[in-house]
């Protein structure tokens, strides 16, 4: 980066608070995939495709000209399905006139809730790995991401309560909580959502919550694991900021649809800030999504049977490849542990993986925050087509049989 020199001196052209957020090593194993051939397993871009009756929605409404801004706050279609979804499947009520907001995508719903909660010199908790934006949004509201690590018992990532308690300080002020979890696929219980809660409540925090993956628990309905809001148990609701968005669910990521609900005076501190980022967006998709919402259950059912199967694929082709894969009860993605092919580094390994056998994968690495992290995990996604899945696994099970 070139530094600028002015009256007050030289100085570097972009701000402080963007030091260290270069490209990310998802666009780094992205155009690895693109210039090696490899099989992309790396971004959880879906390749499952979408309703059909949603995609013949949205042209419908571009060609009868819904393309001009939409309510800052969203349509009222939208927001209204958003509170009834809510009502329907978690017995949570909010109003959708002053209690849900449509956002350009979750990320900017937990953006605008950070820079709308936090002052300068206060404290996020998030549970360590995380997505990576939640340190990036926390500097930006000059707050501090303090992570709290995850650890595992067998094949499994839990929560480490005590590690909880003791990250809180006087200066916390917010806790991020992803469930189902991005990037381990882990759910979090029934047990460890009320040990939160304690915390949270015991500290009076908010809480803003990242819910993305709520529709793809694998097992949902035949006894597996079940997503439930933390805004629903005892004394949460009021402290509780819930983030969502059609992207996973709809296979529509690249739409930017997403929104928040929670009391009033939470929701209007994102909007605050919303309505100097975006102001507002996705015209042609709000009215089809609040349609789209209102079946979402038969749809998501078949996309968690996609899914899963997906999943199973790719974990037991991991295995057999000797990559030691973690459970992943939900979302889009499976860990696995590189050191039985004679690695520790899993940016090395992932930065290699392409050449030596035709995939790309994610370091888990880029979602740590805290220092000495493990680094011998890598994370692998499995929201593709089937053949694709079957491809990277052959491939994998070669460069396993082949030299080191």
């Amino acid at each position: 980066m070139s530094a600028e020199k002015g009256r007050n001196g030289t100085r570097e052209p972009a701000a402080a608070r963007l030091a260290g957020l270069g490209t990310s090593v998802f666009t780094e194993m992205t155009e690895l995939a693109r210039s090696t051939g490899a099989v992309n397993l790396g971004q959880g871009v879906p390749e499952l495709g979408s309703p059909r009756a949603l995609l013949e929605d949205v042209a419908a409404a571009v060609l009868a000209g819904a393309n001009q801004y939409p309510p800052a706050h969203g349509t009222p279609a939208l927001r209204e399905a958003v509170a009834a979804h809510q009502r329907r499947r978690y017995g949570l009520e909010y109003d959708p006139g002053d209690e849900v907001l449509v956002t350009t995508g979750a990320t900017e719903a937990l953006a605008g809730a950070l820079l709308g909660l936090c002052d300068p010199g206060d404290e996020v908790l998030a549970f360590d790995p995380c997505y990576d934006a939640y340190a990036a949004v926390a500097r930006f509201a000059g707050a501090k991401l303090v992570p709290v690590p995850l650890v595992t018992e067998g094949d499994a990532f839990v929560l480490d309560a005590e590690a909880l308690w003791a990250a809180v300080t006087p200066r916390t002020r917010v806790l991020v909580l992803n469930t189902p979890h991005n990037p381990t696929g882990k759910v979090f219980t029934a047990a460890e959502l009320a040990a939160v809660a304690e915390v949270v409540r015991e500290y009076g925090l908010t809480v803003v919550t990242d819910e993305v993956y709520e529709h793809l628990v694998f097992g949902e309905g035949d006894g597996g694991p079940v997503h439930r809001p933390i805004a629903a148990l005892p004394g949460m609701r009021e402290r509780t900021l819930t983030v969502s968005s059609a992207g996973k669910t709809f296979g529509v990521t690249g739409w930017k649809v997403g929104w928040v609900c929670g009391p009033a005076p939470l929701v209007a501190a994102v909007a605050g800030v919303k309505q100097f980022l975006t102001y507002t967006s996705g015209a042609p998709f709000q009215d089809a999504l609040a349609r789209a919402l209102g079946g979402v259950e038969e749809w998501a059912a078949e996309l968690r049977r996609t899914l899963g199967r997906n999943r199973d694929l790719l974990s037991e082709g991991l295995m057999r490849a000797g990559l030691r894969p973690y459970r992943a009860d939900a979302g889009y993605f499976v860990q696995a542990d590189i050191r039985a092919w004679g690695h520790e580094d899993g940016v090395r390994f992932c930065r290699e993986l392409p050449l030596r056998a035709g995939v790309v994968a994610i370091p888990t690495s880029a979602f740590f925050v805290r220092p000495g992290a493990p680094s011998h995990l890598v994370r692998f996604s499995f929201c593709k087509r089937e053949e694709a899945v079957l491809d990277a696994v052959r491939r994998l099970e070669e460069a396993a049989a082949g030299p080191r």
